[in-house]
């Protein structure tokens, strides 16, 4: 889940995929505004077939909290 979620980061805001790590937070390490999150989180929804609620995602700082909210999310498929 991690990597996929780098690679996304990498589209998005062009950030390496190894600095994309568990204990980075989007704002401080990877510099990633707010704009760029709501990217991430469409592109997240799109390549992971699933859905992210609003209130899931609001206060998400690191990706470890990123990757949990994503493992934990509901699939689109019914």
């Amino acid at each position: 889940m991690l990597d996929g979620l780098a690679e996304i980061i990498n589209e998005v805001a062009g950030i390496a995929v190894e600095d994309v790590r568990m204990g980075a937070r989007f704002n401080e390490d990877l510099d990633l505004d707010s704009l760029s999150l709501v990217e991430v989180v469409v592109a997240a929804e799109e390549r992971f077939d699933i859905s992210l609620p609003d209130e899931d995602v609001i206060g998400v700082r690191t990706v470890r909290e990123a990757v949990d909210r994503i493992v934990n999310a509901p699939s689109r498929r019914r």
